[in-house]
C-alpha cells in the first residue's frame, strides 16, 4: 500500500513539473504614441487588464517622436522607446495612439513605415493585436482604428476587437468614447478624462488580448516548424526575378585586395556605391547629398554586396544560410543623426531577397569622409554552406 502511495505521489509531482514547463509566461507589449498623456492613461488600464490574466506580463513602451524637440508629458517622457525589430519578441501587442484627422498619429505611422523587413519575413503573422485611441472631439475615432487595422491585417496579425464588452459598467450620463472596435477616450470632453467607463473598457480589452495571446502561444512551435519548412523551399533566383531585382556585375578590386574572403563558412565583403564604373550620388549626406539620394546610394551599395556574395557562393545564392551582420558607414555632416533611416534601404533589400535568412544584426556609423567620395560604404558578413 505504501509503495502504491509513493508511486502516486511521484506521478503527481512529475505532472506538476511538466505542467509548469508548458505554461511559460505570456509577454504582451503596449506600444503607444502620446503627447499630453491621455493615451498613456488608457495604456495603463490596458496593461492592468493584461496582467489580470494569469501568467501574463505587460510592458508599456512608446514610439520615438518624429520631432525630437517635441515636449511630451513628463510620465510619457520616461517610457522606454521601442524599436521596430523588437515587435517580434512579444506574444501580443496593444497599439495606442491619439486620433489625428481620422487616422493614427504621424509618429506611429512613421514607426510602422520601417516594418517592411518584418512584413517580408512574415514575422508578425499570427500574433494577436488590438488598438485603442484617444480623441479630442471624438470625431473620426472609429475610422482611425479601422485605418490601423489595415496595417495590422497586412502583417497577418490576429485582430482582437472589443465588441460589446464593458457595456455593463458604462456611465450613460456622460459622453463616452467607447466603440466596438477598441476603447477610446473623448479627451476634449467635460469631466475627468479618460472617464472610468473608458478605463473599464480599456481594462477589459487588455484582458481579452491577453487571453488570445496566451491561447495562441501554445501553437508557437507548430508555426515555427511550418515557417521553416516553407522558407527552405524559397529559390533566391526566383525572388530576384519576381521583384525585378537585377544584380550588377560584381565590382572588381582596384588595389592589392580581394572582393571577398571566406573563413569558417563566413563571407566578408566591403562595398561602396559604385554604379556603371562611377560613384552614385557622391558627396556628404546633410550637405550636398539628400536623404533620398543617400538611400538610393545605400540600395546600390547593397546590390553590389549581393553581387559579390553571389561570386563567393559560386553563382548560387541559395547557398546563403544567414546574413550575420551589416555595418553601414555614412559620409555625413557632424550634426547629422538619421543614419538608421538611410541604412534601412540595405536592410529592407536583404530581408526581401533572403527572407528569414536575411535577418541580421546591424550597426550604422557616421564618418568624416569615405573612399572616392562615396556617401556610403557597407561591410557585410554572411554565413554560407
Amino acid at each position: 500500500m505504501k509503495k502504491k502511495l509513493l508511486i502516486l505521489l511521484i506521478a503527481i509531482f512529475i505532472g506538476f513539473g511538466a505542467n509548469a514547463q508548458t505554461k511559460s509566461e505570456t509577454n504582451v507589449l503596449v506600444l503607444i504614441y502620446s503627447q499630453n498623456g491621455g493615451t498613456y492613461k488608457m495604456a495603463k488600464a490596458i496593461a492592468e487588464g493584461i496582467q489580470d490574466y494569469p501568467n501574463t506580463k505587460a510592458t508599456i513602451k512608446r514610439v520615438p517622436s518624429i520631432n525630437a524637440k517635441e515636449k511630451l508629458n513628463a510620465d510619457v517622457e520616461k517610457l522606454p522607446i521601442a524599436t521596430i525589430e523588437e515587435l517580434a519578441n512579444y506574444d501580443g501587442i496593444a497599439f495606442g495612439s491619439p486620433v489625428h484627422f481620422a487616422n493614427i498619429s504621424a509618429d506611429m505611422n512613421y514607426f510602422f513605415s520601417q516594418s517592411i523587413p518584418l512584413w517580408t519575413a512574415r514575422t508578425l503573422e499570427g500574433k494577436p493585436a488590438t488598438v485603442f485611441m484617444s480623441a479630442g472631439s471624438g470625431a473620426g475615432k472609429e475610422a482611425a482604428i479601422l485605418s490601423f487595422w489595415n496595417i495590422l491585417a497586412s502583417h497577418g496579425m490576429v485582430i482582437v476587437p472589443t465588441g460589446i464588452m464593458g457595456t455593463a459598467t458604462l456611465d450613460k450620463t456622460i459622453p463616452q468614447g467607447n466603440t466596438p472596435f477598441g476603447a477610446t477616450s473623448l479627451a476634449g470632453s467635460t469631466g475627468i478624462r479618460p472617464s472610468q467607463s473608458e478605463l473599464n473598457l480599456a481594462k477589459e480589452q487588455g484582458k481579452a488580448l491577453a487571453r488570445v495571446a496566451s491561447g495562441l502561444k501554445n501553437t508557437e512551435n507548430i508555426k515555427v516548424v511550418k515557417t521553416t519548412s516553407v522558407e527552405t523551399k524559397i529559390d533566391i533566383n526566383k525572388t530576384l526575378k519576381d521583384n525585378n531585382i537585377v544584380l550588377p556585375e560584381a565590382p572588381k578590386p582596384v588595389g592589392n585586395y580581394v572582393p571577398f574572403t571566406i573563413s569558417d563558412h563566413k563571407v566578408y565583403i566591403n562595398q561602396v556605391a559604385l554604379k556603371d564604373g562611377k560613384i552614385l550620388n557622391p558627396g556628404k549626406v546633410g550637405a550636398t547629398v539628400t536623404d533620398d539620394q543617400a538611400k538610393e546610394a545605400t540600395y546600390q551599395t547593397m546590390l553590389n554586396v549581393i553581387a559579390v556574395l553571389k561570386e563567393a557562393c559560386g553563382g548560387d545564392l541559395n547557398k546563403v544560410k544567414q546574413c550575420v551582420q551589416l555595418t553601414g558607414y555614412f559620409n555625413t555632416t557632424p550634426e547629422y543623426t538619421q543614419h538608421a533611416g538611410i541604412m534601412n534601404s540595405a536592410s529592407n533589400l536583404t530581408a526581401l531577397v533572403f527572407g528569414e535568412k536575411g535577418k541580421h544584426a546591424r550597426a550604422t556609423i557616421g564618418a568624416a569622409s569615405l573612399p572616392i567620395n562615396s556617401a556610403v560604404e557597407i561591410q557585410a558578413i554572411f554565413e554560407i554552406e
